[in-house]
């Protein structure tokens, strides 16, 4: 599980039938340095699927690979790389040098 911040939304057009109800949002992955306030050193950022209502500024976590597919399992089958697993309200990181 990793941590992101949403900077957008992605629109689709077809909408693959397994994943009505949700959208996809562009993430910046958060690093331990962004986490405490410093400047980002990673630049990398993602889409994820979201059932949670994310919006812009948002501080969520999300899984990634198989087991992004894993709350549609074994009834569904999806094409995710990356869920929104969480909507976090704060963040808290011990952060030594």
């Amino acid at each position: 599980m990793r941590i992101g911040k949403v900077i957008g939304r992605l629109t689709l057009s077809p909408i693959y039938d397994t994943l009505v109800g949700g959208r996809f949002l562009i993430v910046e992955v958060q690093d331990r340095f962004s986490l405490v306030g410093k400047p980002r050193r990673s630049k990398e950022a993602l889409v994820v699927y979201d059932h949670f209502g994310a919006g812009e500024g948002d501080t969520i976590a999300f899984t990634e690979s198989r087991e992004a597919t894993m709350p549609f399992y074994p009834e569904k089958r999806v094409p995710l790389d990356a869920y929104n697993c969480a909507i976090l309200d704060t963040v808290t990181v011990k952060h030594e040098i």
